[in-house]
């Protein structure tokens, strides 16, 4: 059992650390597709990274612990097995089975020989069921056939190749019966798929959302969040491009960043009809809804607020990197200040956490400060 259960611990650790990585390129995707985020579609297209973890894990791991495989094995040692259905009399031959004796039946199914069939069997039955998603049609069952077919294919010839030549022996053969119980454990999963999908809500009811958010003008809180985030990506990545070209110290570093600021949350917006580069991609602008006039002066309005947290954030980390010498008549303030300033930006990220989990979960009834203090309105409409 450990065989099957080591690859998945691996496969979570790693899907753990690639959802991380992933999930605010994902959040960004759907936002930008839909207008909000299908917790279906989510749950299927992250549950389809870590199946694909665990069953590349399961062909793969243990990895041998030397990769000179070939001094573990006799020589002349077979890495091929092109004999079809030879675990059928594997089953038969280990099951101790007396046939004038049904009640000796029952020991087909506790050989070794059976459950490897069965886990080969419904090691590719998954993605079958993940193809009838994607591939939405009964009748495309031959091109889920064909894709399942690569599938167990791929995993056959990375395993007798010593993973592409990394080990110079193969350290698993390559079997016909793995090619056939997969594709057959593949090509079920896709017709039995509509008993687990029918959990799910269908692409159609997901697009008619999107449709109607769209109609209604209506623009998530989460899409204007994760368009800042990208904006605030983008000014701290050109600024600090510009760093490191130039001389750093405290005040170059503040006029760098606040240079990036203006350009990237005033500038841009005024002549771009109110988007930036995250609201572009999240398929949204700002407008004031009177006057093209109007929306200018609030966008001053909202790069100042915006504006005025990053001044406070970084004087309270120049005052955190400050030293006073021990002569200064001020040297034992310095022993409090530290406390005094963590404490100061510990409340000050505890606030604006809050505040964002309240925009984001008030569904609607809040805005973010910098809109709200602009009274700018998002829009989808050009």
């Amino acid at each position: 059992m450990d065989t099957y259960i080591q690859p998945i611990y691996a496969a979570i650790i790693v899907f753990v650390l690639l959802a991380v990585v992933i999930w605010i390129p994902w959040l960004i995707y759907t936002y930008r597709k839909y207008g909000f985020m299908p917790l279906s579609t989510t749950i299927i297209s992250f549950s389809f990274v870590f199946y694909f973890l665990s069953a590349l894990f399961l062909v793969l791991l243990p990895l041998p612990a030397i990769r000179d495989t070939c001094s573990m094995q006799e020589p002349g040692t077979q890495h091929y097995s092109f004999v079809p259905f030879r675990f059928v009399s594997e089953i038969f031959d280990s099951g101790n089975i007396v046939w004038s004796k049904p009640g000796t039946y029952m020991n087909l199914f506790t050989q070794s020989a059976f459950y490897q069939a069965f886990f080969n069997f419904l090691l590719l039955m998954p993605l079958g069921v993940y193809l009838r998603y994607f591939l939405k049609e009964k009748k495309k069952w031959g091109k889920a056939l064909g894709i399942t077919f690569l599938v167990t294919l791929f995993y056959e010839i990375t395993q007798v190749t010593g993973i592409y030549g990394y080990y110079n022996c193969a350290y698993r053969i390559f079997d016909v019966d793995d090619l056939i119980l997969n594709t057959l454990g593949g090509i079920v999963g896709f017709f039995i798929a509509p008993a687990v999908l029918a959990f799910f809500p269908s692409k159609e009811r997901i697009h008619e959302k999107a449709d109607r958010l769209l109609k209604l003008d209506e623009v998530k809180p989460m899409a204007v969040l994760l368009a800042m985030i990208v904006d605030l990506f983008v000014s701290d990545l050109l600024a600090q491009t510009f760093l490191d070209i130039t001389s750093t110290n405290d005040i170059n570093e503040f006029l760098i960043r606040s240079v990036s600021y203006f350009f990237f949350f005033f500038v841009i917006p005024m002549i771009w009809n109110g988007r930036t580069i995250g609201t572009y991609i999240l398929r949204f602008r700002y407008d004031s809804k009177i006057s093209k006039m109007t929306t200018i002066s609030r966008l001053f309005k909202r790069f100042a607020a915006i504006y005025v947290t990053f001044f406070v954030t970084f004087v309270v980390n120049v005052l955190n990197q400050s030293q006073i010498s021990m002569a200064s008549p001020y040297y034992h303030v310095s022993v409090f200040l530290p406390l005094g300033i963590n404490l100061l930006y510990f409340i000050l990220t505890i606030v604006l956490f809050i505040h964002i989990m309240l925009v984001v979960f008030g569904k609607g009834k809040r805005r973010f400060y910098f809109d709200e203090a602009s009274d700018l309105y998002t829009t989808r409409k050009n």
